[in-house]
């Protein structure tokens, strides 16, 4: 392999080695490592409630036993439809301790969004909870699809005594009452055993872990399959960016584990390095500013919406937040202004990374001290390859000076994409998997990412960047978020059409802001048109999502026509 592809190896700002292998682990084994090495250290923190290593070990055995009971054997695959409660983390390990495949549903899915993905993965038991928001959908899906059991907890169960008898008095119009059904089982029935049925061993490397759904942004959603060692892998590459390992490891967990994102950096990585996980069910700005007061949380991986959204509210100035050391960034580009304004405020790093469903997790990262660059996903993590193809013809390298498709390889590799054959002949090229993003590598070795693929604007055979306009958008003090998108146009096929929020109190409107805003562009970068919004689309994870922008465009001009 040409020298010049590791360019960041001579240059390696990362604590730990860069090329360096990670022996095969399955992820009930990284589990019984640490409950073994510190069982009485608290694992979970639940809105006050601790859960210790030993006891969420034994919670996942009890799961275990409790599936192989209700037949689940190896290979069978077991869906998790929760928010972030003790029961995913029971349930999550305990579905692998039992040799079954996890398939995690969203919260948010749709009915019909859940039969399909039951029926593609051949989802045989879903654990929910008995909350309105969640147990009548699944119930329909039980009924309209070829799921054939569920568990269902109670989140009055999970909590702190006095917090679960307010529940118990005040919130009952939040809890869905369980049907007298017998396909239906509750949480503590299926743990109602010792936890001492036989223990399974796996090859971490060829043993499916984990089927993860892409988001479907581009077409229908494909799972991902990831082996037990991918798992594993990118949780000790996570952790090995820690120049400090010693020190108190409290993460805020507040992103969504259903999400490749937090259950690798939040989840996988906590339990491999021994950590603490403080455990919100959802999204509240107030609460994880609460939270991070209680508990001195010294790290908090988000999305940059979620980083806004904790500035904009009135408490952050009066909550101590000085425990926080380190906040990753991920999901979407870091608006320099949004991570200035963070660090200010807490004194913490942001730092930004970059990864995909299909790599676990995560593929590279800015350092968490020394060299920073703003606006780069940073150097690719320990034991991970990355270089730049062309964008015409993906066996072939970038050509010199030009950016490219970036493509990685390493250990956190999924296997391929369940049932989708013809899905891996487009993505794996060479040993390599496709990200669809276009990016460039400096002279350190660190990634800046151009655009995806798929979000190039064609504007009379010029490619336009959406991203690139957006970044200038974002130097305007009226801005608040933005988004870019192409707009179908008679003449030069697309033209480039903004989409902004604005700061509380802004008054510039969309035409005042185009006029700021072209004389900065190239001719063929231009937008045609500013549209000024109260909210724009984010996906599930709070990511600013162009394809709804698109959708209605395109309605928009095929009705015109």
């Amino acid at each position: 392999m040409e020298r010049e592809n590791w360019i960041w190896a001579e240059r390696y700002c990362h604590p730990a080695q860069w090329d360096q292998a990670f022996a095969p682990m399955s992820a009930p084994d990284m589990l019984r490592a640490s409950a073994t090495a510190h069982p009485d250290a608290p694992l979970i923190d639940f809105m006050g409630r601790i859960y210790p290593y030993s006891e969420v070990l034994d919670g996942a055995k009890r799961v275990a036993c409790g599936l192989r009971d209700l037949g689940i054997e190896r290979g069978d695959r077991v869906g998790l439809y929760l928010p972030n409660v003790p029961h995913y983390v029971a349930a999550y390990y305990g579905a692998l301790m039992a040799g079954a495949i996890v398939v995690n549903f969203s919260p948010l899915y749709t009915a019909a969004e859940l039969e399909h993905q039951v029926e593609d993965s051949g989802t045989r038991v879903l654990f929910t909870l008995s909350a309105r928001a969640l147990l009548p959908t699944a119930i329909e899906v039980l009924n309209n699809s070829r799921l054939e059991r569920l568990v269902v907890g109670s989140v009055a169960g999970a909590l702190p005594k006095s917090k679960a008898l307010f529940y118990t008095l005040f919130r009952q119009k939040e809890v869905a009452p369980r049907p007298n059904d017998g396909r239906i089982l509750s949480f503590s029935a299926l743990i109602d055993n010792d936890g001492l049925c036989e223990t399974l061993h796996f090859d971490p490397e060829k043993d499916i872990a984990l089927l993860q759904y892409t988001g479907g942004t581009t077409g229908t959603p494909k799972g991902a399959m990831i082996s037990h060692q991918n798992l594993t892998a990118n949780a000790r590459q996570v952790a090995l960016l820690d120049p400090h390992p010693e020190q108190v490891d409290r993460v805020l967990g507040v992103l969504p584990f259903f999400h490749v994102f937090a259950n690798s950096c939040v989840l996988n990585r906590t339990v491999a390095m021994g950590g603490e996980i403080v455990m919100l069910p959802r999204f509240d700005a107030g609460q994880v500013l609460a939270s991070i007061e209680r508990t001195k949380a010294t790290s908090l991986p988000g999305v940059p919406t979620m980083y806004q959204a904790l500035l904009d509210h009135p408490a952050i100035g009066k909550s101590d937040l000085s425990s926080l050391r380190v906040c990753i960034s991920g999901g979407a580009p870091l608006p320099l202004e949004v991570k200035q304004r963070f660090e200010a405020v807490t004194g913490a790093k942001v730092v930004e990374g970059y990864g995909l469903t299909e790599s676990s997790g995560v593929i590279s990262s800015n350092p968490y001290e020394g060299l920073n660059k703003t606006g780069t996903i940073g150097q690719p993590i320990p034991g991970t390859r990355v270089k730049l193809v062309s964008r015409e013809d993906p066996t072939q390298p970038a050509p010199a000076g030009e950016p490219g498709e970036i493509v990685f390889a390493g250990p956190q590799m999924m296997c391929g994409y369940w049932k989708r054959p013809d899905a891996d002949e487009e993505v794996f090229v060479g040993g390599y998997l496709r990200t669809g993003d276009v990016g460039v590598i400096d002279e350190d070795g660190y990634i800046r990412i151009v655009d995806r693929l798929k979000d190039m604007i064609s504007v009379g055979g010029f490619k336009v960047f959406p991203s690139q306009v957006e970044a200038v958008l974002y130097h305007h003090p009226a801005v608040k978020e933005a988004l870019v998108i192409g707009i179908p146009d008679t003449y030069r096929g697309e033209s480039p059409k903004a989409f902004v929020t604005l700061q509380e109190g802004a008054t510039i409107d969309g035409p005042g802001l185009m006029d700021w805003l072209n004389p900065q562009l190239g001719k063929h970068e231009r937008v045609v048109a500013v549209e000024i919004r109260a909210s724009l689309p984010k996906t599930l994870v709070g990511k600013l999502s162009r394809k709804e922008l698109v959708a209605e465009e395109k309605a928009k001009a095929a009705a015109a026509t």
